[in-house]
This record gives structure tokens, sequence and C-alpha cells, in this order.
């Protein structure tokens, strides 16, 4: 272990002193350095990392040829605005997701910074589009910490307690039986019990001729990991075919390979609308985008959409670097041999501790439930789980307080994927 100048501690404090609580940490360590799959902090402990940077290092940490490219993206230019000086990188990268997006027909794309700007500005791009007003997303969803993305989202603590009001138009559909595990449902349950709920949504809430887009995360993030039910997929696709509405597929944390395919509603072999995109996009990078068929993305007027950083050079050029790595190192496969091995584990899991609920996944996007003997949420054992893993030199974190996820980049080597599954499952083992 490297001799420390400054400690953990010591950091600790410094940032108690200067940054409000809001922003959260999930450990009380701080990086010194990062390389693939392992992260160093500042006292020299090395930490195999399944957080990613919540599902943004899917090319691992410093990936050699996303450091180049940026590298010699700085050497020429750091910024001019692409509304004051265009620049190529961003369109061969526009030209790139337009091909890569599972959308039949002509698409083009706009770039902007975060999740939470490509969700408001689909939602900006539906209503100029469809000339109506309302947006459907799903309870426990999560589309981001603006305000439009956090009217979206479908959780009240941490996200929405105390920072109302919100904005208006936004309707919510409930997340079963749309994300309904399949081991627990028929298909024919699934699809009448969907068919119920979105006629209950048009009786009573909002019309679908007024419905400009509905949001959907194919995965549910923060939400839990809720992935999708084929069927329930197959009904809100149909469901918005005939009633004219746009269907947004939001693969901020389901994308780029994190499902066993470049985006996530590949797996359903359907097609959407419109994808929104952030975090491994860049490979660590500020970027974010909205690619849909160019029809829609005509539909706002020139200056309604983009923005001072949208599409920043380095970004877009670690993109580009990003595109070619998830391509020639076939990170959609890699990424269900990984899911493969989590879940078989995380079965195991079921199977062997009363307080493990339920595990599921979709490619290496995996998560298992911590539940207490009543079977209900049990975050405070599912934090003392991921504490143990830490302590033992694993970063892994939860979502939705007790489901605890696996972001690990789909570049990691067996040898680490093995050892970081092992301090898990010691970890799990120490809390029975």
């Amino acid at each position: 272990m490297a001799t420390a100048t400054i400690t953990n501690a010591e950091l600790a404090k410094r940032r108690q002193d200067a940054i409000p609580k809001g922003p959260f940490n999930i450990a009380p360590v701080f990086a010194e350095r990062a390389e693939g799959s392992h992260v160093y902090d500042v006292e020299g402990n090395d930490y195999i990392d399944f957080c990613g940077g919540i599902g943004v290092i899917n090319v691992g940490h410093n990936h050699p040829r996303v450091v180049e490219a940026v590298k010699a993206q700085a050497d020429r230019f750091l910024h001019t605005c692409f509304h004051v000086v265009m620049y190529e990188e961003y369109v061969r990268l526009a030209e790139r997701l337009n091909d890569l997006v599972p959308i039949n027909g002509p698409c083009k794309t706009a770039l902007f910074n975060s999740g939470a700007e490509a969700g408001e500005n689909a939602v900006k791009i539906c209503r100029s589009y469809t000339k109506r007003q309302g947006v459907v997303g799903f309870e426990r969803g999560f589309h981001g910490r603006t305000l439009l993305g956090m009217t979206l989202t479908g959780k009240v603590k941490p996200y929405t307690a105390g920072f109302g009001p919100f904005a208006p138009e936004v309707y919510r559909l409930p997340y079963e039986p749309f994300f309904a595990n399949p081991r627990n449902h028929t298909d024919a349950e699934v699809e009448k019990l969907c068919n119920e709920a979105l006629g209950k949504l048009f009786a009573y809430h909002i019309e679908p001729e007024n419905i400009a887009c509905l949001m959907v995360e194919p995965v549910l993030g923060e939400g839990g990991f809720h992935p999708l039910h084929p069927v329930g997929a197959r009904i809100l696709v149909e469901r918005c075919r005939d009633n004219g509405i746009v269907y947004v597929s939001d693969e901020v944390q389901s994308g780029f390979a994190r499902c066993g395919a470049m985006f996530a509603i590949e797996r359903y072999g359907l097609e959407p609308d419109m994808v929104a995109m952030a975090k491994s996009l860049a490979g660590g990078m500020v970027l974010s985008g909205v690619t849909a068929r160019a029809d829609i993305m005509e539909a706002p007027g020139i200056g309604g959409i983009g923005g001072t950083y949208g599409g920043n050079p380095l970004s877009c050029a670690a993109a580009n670097a990003v595109i070619d790595v998830m391509t020639d190192e076939n990170l959609p496969q890699r990424a269900n041999e990984i899911g493969e091995k989590v879940m078989a584990l995380f079965d195991k899991f079921v199977s062997t501790y009363d307080f493990v609920g339920e595990a599921r996944g979709l490619g290496a996007m995996c998560t298992f439930e911590v539940v207490d003997s009543s079977g209900s949420a049990d975050a405070a054992k599912a934090g003392q789980i991921c504490t143990a893993a830490r302590e033992n030199g694993l970063l892994i974190m939860t979502a939705s307080g007790n489901c605890i996820r696996t972001l690990m980049p789909l570049t990691i080597d067996d040898t680490d994927l093995d050892k970081g599954l092992a301090i898990l499952e010691k970890a799990v083992a120490s809390v029975a």
C-alpha cells in the first residue's frame, strides 16, 4: 500500500465543510486514479469497480483509445460552441448514432450534456412534432433531477420531496404489470393487465390524442433494475403507434452494450421512434444525445434546441472512440457473458438466503433484492452488504434502496469478475 500524503478522512472533513449534504456518496473514499475495472483511492487502496461511475464506464476507466482520442482533440481545440463554429467530430458522431439506433429510415441526432437534458429535449421535440402537451412516464422511472426530469421521475424520496411545484401535463403508469417478472406472470395475464392499465390512463387521466410521448426505460434504473416484460413492451409500442404517440426509449443507463445489445430495446425486437442516451456514450466525458426519425427531429425551428456545451468536441471525440471500442471488442456479447455469470450467483443467493428476494437482469444490468422477514425492502441490510464488500475491495451500490446492482465495466476480465463476485458472496454471507 502506498504511503498517503492525504487521507480519505481528511478529504471527507474538507468535503463536509465545503459541499452540502445533498450530493450523496456511496463510499467514504476519494479516487487518486482509475484504470480498467479498478479504482485506487488516495491511500493506495485498490477496489474492483462494480459501479462504473453509475453506468458511465462501460468501456472501463481510462480506456487507452478513449484517452488518446481526447488528448488528440485537446491539442486541436477545446471549444468553439457548435452553434458558433461547427466541427466534424459532432457530425461524424451524429452520423454513427443515426446508423446505430434500431429505427428504420432516415434519422437525425442532436447532442447535449446530461441524461436529464436528453430527456427534457426529447419531450420538447415530441411536443413540437405532435402539437400535443401530455407526457407519460412510469412509477419507479428515473429521468433526471431538473424540473421536467424530476417531474417524470416516479419516486418521491429523495428525488422530488420538497422540490415542488412540478411541471404540468405529466402522467404516470404503474410499473407493474409492464415490468412484471416473467417467472411470476404468464403472457396472457400480463397482456390483460397492461391493457387494463392503459385503459384507465386514457379514461381517467388523459386522452390518447393529447399525449405527445411515452418515455420508457427498457430496464428501470434507479427504480430497481426491473426489465420490461416482453408482452408489456410490445403492447406499449402498439398503443403508441395506434394513437400517434412518440415512443421514447430512455437508454441513459441501459444503453451502449450494457444489456447485451447496443440499446436495450433491441433485446425486445421492437422499434422505438426516439432514443435518449447519455452516461456510457462518451466513456466518462460529459455528453448526451437524442436520436429519432428525421421528420420528428426536424419539428423544432432553428434555435429551438441546443446549448453552449452540447456536443463538446472532446466529448464527441471520446464518444467516437467508445463506439469503436464497443464494436471492435464486441462488448454487447461480453455483457451477456458477464450477465450469465452474475445471475448464476444471484439465483444462488435467492435459493440460499431468506433475506434475498427476487433476482433479475438483462445482459450485465443485474440485481438482487434484500428483504426483511415480512418480504419488505430492507435497505439497511443492503447497505451493510455494500459496506462489507467495500471493506474487502469491491465497490458496489444499490438501486431503489434495497436492490444491489451491477454496473461493472464490460471490459472487465474474468479474473477480476470472479474476484469481485467472490467478495460479494462473502459480503452477503457476512450479514446472514
